[in-house]
């Protein structure tokens, strides 16, 4: 199920809303159980014979936990048996056709197994993992209570896309937390925005992806920029619209959720993109892999083997095909080449060549993501720099610039800090007296929010529902 379906929208979310609130506050436990029960049921939408696996996890997770409180006997043999079991499923249901059809390209007789891989696996075992890691190196206690830790896995705000979360930040609140009318407020207003970026901008421009990636022999050069740059846009809205939607719902429930994005299109280097983009898969990675790995402190052979690592992992862990092992790479090498050969002359130019060396390279880097094999994304790439079998413009090409262009005209500036730059002039204006700024601060964002709200239903109820990019992960 969907945040931006209809049965979600206007049959889940109002129940759980309801049941939850019906509670009394004091009754906290009862609040966390309604949680959970319709955490289950949301995860069990997409299908009921998922469920055992989440249902799993937890079980395994929970008496893993125990076993590796310090001072516990065989917590060190524990701690990695534990990994293997999260990991395990992780791999045999994502990557066990991908090799066996590589195994076949070499020659041996294996057919790839008929599995469904559930939505949001990825997700759900880092954060186990993490919970364990934390664990076992004295960070937090282990959660004795069952319902509590399966309500960390499982909560559904953040269940099938993140952001991934710290069991440090999230447990206490389980037995801690006021919801405020103004953080329900504030948390609806931002589920608003989120829902209007994938339904009104991720969508739309999802349109001019797909016609580009799936042009053929029509691909032009101008139809290959102009695809590139609608998925760069697309994934953007699709990934943290959901995030925005997430930490909404997280906040009306007194569980505030980690942010994901810092606008990482204004970045001046792929470095500082990975700062700003999906941050808590990146400060994953750092803390449980890099880090344990030996990180920065060591000698540079090292050092460049463990980015080398870290990036293949982060580009598998995102699909199991080539393209995401060279987008992996992709980025290893970029991050190599701006720490040891280039990244002091770029620091030295301005700001502008800067951004549009990132831009451009973080462009490059989606048309791999994008791609659907290897031979696309090189055909794209190829397009891209002149060599495109349908020449250098054509209709289609316009067609899609034209038909879209409210769309195009409103993704750019919501992709820059705009809103942030708004909300300083007006609070600077609101500290010197006027009143008209005030009332825009403390009305606008929710007027705008209704409207939004309004304009994504009516696009919902009359066009075909597509789900979350991310999903697939």
């Amino acid at each position: 199920m969907a945040f931006s379906s209809v049965a979600f929208l206007f049959g889940f979310l109002p129940a759980v809303l309801l049941c939850y609130f019906l509670i009394p506050a004091r009754y906290r436990a009862g609040r966390n159980g309604v949680l959970l029960l319709f955490s289950l049921a949301f995860y069990a939408w997409g299908g009921l014979r998922l469920l055992p696996l989440l249902l799993g996890s937890c079980l395994v997770n929970r008496a893993a936990g125990l076993l590796l409180a310090p001072g516990r006997r065989g917590r060190r043999t524990a701690f990695p048996a534990a990994l293997v079991l999260n990991l395990l499923p992780l791999l045999y249901l994502k990557y066990t056709g991908f090799l066996a059809e590589n195994l076949s390209a070499l020659g041996l007789e294996l057919s790839a197994p008929a599995v469904v891989l559930p939505a949001g696996i990825s997700f759900f075992t880092f954060q186990a993992i993490s919970y364990l890691a934390d664990v076992y190196r004295g960070a937090v206690p282990p959660e004795r209570s069952l319902s509590r830790l399966a309500l960390y896995m499982a909560f559904f705000p953040q269940l099938l896309q993140g952001p991934i979360v710290r069991y440090g930040d999230f447990g206490p609140l389980l037995a801690e937390r006021r919801e405020a009318v103004s953080d329900v407020s504030a948390g609806a207003v931002r589920f608003c925005f989120g829902l209007a970026k994938k339904v009104l901008l991720a969508d739309a421009l999802g349109n001019v992806a797909a016609a580009a990636f799936g042009a053929g022999g029509r691909l032009t050069v101008g139809l290959a920029w102009l695809g590139s740059a609608a998925y760069t846009l697309q994934l953007y809205f699709d990934f943290s619209g959901y995030t925005d939607m997430a930490l909404g719902l997280g906040r009306v429930f007194g569980l505030p959720l980690p942010e994901n994005f810092d606008y990482p299109y204004i970045s001046q280097s792929a470095a500082e993109f990975w700062r700003r983009w999906h941050t808590t898969l990146s400060h994953w990675f750092r803390d449980y892999v890099y880090i344990p790995l030996g990180g920065n402190r060591c000698p540079p052979g090292r050092h460049l083997v463990n980015l080398l690592a870290v990036w293949l992992l982060t580009g598998l862990w995102h699909g199991a095909a080539w393209t995401f092992v060279a987008w992996g790479l992709y980025y290893a090498a970029l991050l190599i080449g701006e720490k040891y050969l280039w990244g002091g002359a770029l620091e030295r130019l301005p700001r502008a060549p800067r951004h549009v060396y990132a831009l451009l390279l973080i462009n490059f880097g989606w048309v791999l993501f994008r791609a659907g094999s290897l031979g696309q994304a090189g055909a794209m790439l190829s397009a891209m720099f002149g060599f495109a079998p349908g020449g250098l413009w054509s209709g289609e090409a316009e067609y899609y610039l034209r038909q879209y262009a409210w769309e195009w005209a409103a993704a750019i500036p919501a992709a820059l800090p705009v809103k942030l730059w708004l909300s300083r002039r007006l609070e600077s204006r609101r500290e010197a007296g006027s009143r008209a700024a005030a009332a825009a601060l403390a009305f606008g964002p929710k007027l705008l929010a209704l409207g939004l709200l309004g304009l994504s239903a009516v696009r919902l109820l009359s066009s075909t529902f597509r789900s979350f990019l991310y999903f697939r992960f």
